[in-house]
């Protein structure tokens, strides 16, 4: 089937439109995914480790700790949820460091699609998004209807962004044009039934540490791209191997290449895994390194954490005071 074009700019949706015949067919779809350039799996891991070791000194560090606070999809997906639990995470999106309101604001908080009203009336007028997981997250295992109607319904609560799953038994059997129309569909879903309002914006999860291999991923990133994700999401937080920093570079590199090749931009968010400022920090360094500073900002880039806000926070505190505070400063989620 051909790809649908969203509305980018005159240039890139004739450059997309051009590349209409890669999902004509699963055939074409497999060739052009299997011709993609094969990750040099040592270089991409031995890249990732050197930007690992980078230096941030005081004032970028601080700078960066607060980009990354503003890059936070912060979440609770627990069945245990209740409306109390997200209202009380959306006020510590709203003001992290109550003691200091020049604190930055987190981008989105990040529910199950129940939740999505309560969290939409607690941060009314505050500007954070409302991120609503999809197409039964985290398994992905359930019909597409069900998929699509589980979108629908978080997206008519109010969802500014939609995190769904791919179906990686689909794609680990080499369905491509399944996964595909999947992705395509569900972004189609992400649109306000009333016509009011922009659509949704669809962060699609590859759930990478089962996709078994970087050319995996690299594959899974293009596909969604070409599919319409307005953003490429390494892993739920559900499984034992989440967002890594090579996994990251592979979805990075990928994102640089989409744009360089159709003109259209993606963002990227790692997810799982990163609870740490020196963690957050490496990542901010690749970024910058692989994309420009044109990426360095919540539109492009976020992170999906729970608890690396307390450590920012606390890092955060500590240079501007000069002293660390304890875990007891910050609230626990």
């Amino acid at each position: 089937m051909p790809t649908t074009v969203p509305a980018y700019g005159k240039e890139a949706a004739e450059r997309l439109a051009s590349m209409a015949d890669v999902t004509a067919s699963d055939g074409a779809l497999r060739r052009f995914l299997h011709g993609l350039p094969g990750v040099d799996a040592v270089g991409l891991q031995a890249r990732a480790a050197t930007l690992g070791t980078r230096s941030i000194k005081t004032t970028a560090k601080a700078y960066a700790i607060d980009l990354a606070i503003s890059m936070i999809d912060l979440t609770t997906l627990e069945g245990a949820d209740t409306p109390g639990k997200v209202r009380a995470l959306c006020a510590k999106g709203i003001h992290p460091d109550p003691t200091d309101r020049t604190t930055p604001k987190v981008a989105a908080i990040c529910v199950y699609g129940d939740m999505v009203a309560t969290a939409k009336e607690a941060l009314t007028g505050s500007g954070i998004h409302v991120a609503a997981v999809a197409t039964a997250f985290p398994s992905g295992r359930a019909s597409l209807p069900v998929k699509l109607a589980d979108t629908r319904d978080a997206v008519a609560a109010g969802a500014d962004e939609i995190d769904m799953v791919i179906d990686r038994g689909a794609f680990l059997s080499g369905r491509y044009l399944e996964v595909f129309e999947e992705i395509r569909q569900v972004k189609e879903a992400c649109a306000r039934e009333d016509g009011s309002g922009t659509a949704a914006h669809l962060k699609v999860i590859f759930e990478t540490g089962e996709l078994q291999t970087y050319d995996n991923v690299r594959r899974a990133s293009w596909l969604a791209m070409l599919a319409g994700a307005d953003f490429i999401k390494t892993s739920t937080g559900k499984v034992a191997v989440n967002a890594t920093p090579p996994v990251t570079l592979v979805l990075l590199e990928a994102v640089r290449d989409f744009r360089a090749t159709t003109g259209v931009q993606v963002g990227v968010k790692p997810a799982g895994g990163i609870r740490t400022s020196k963690d957050a920090i490496k990542y901010l360094v690749m970024v910058n390194e692989t994309l420009g500073d044109e990426w360095l900002s919540p539109e492009w880039f976020r992170f999906g954490a729970s608890s690396l806000l307390n450590d920012l926070l606390m890092q955060r505190q500590k240079l501007s005071t000069g002293r660390y505070s304890g875990p007891d400063y910050v609230t626990v989620d």
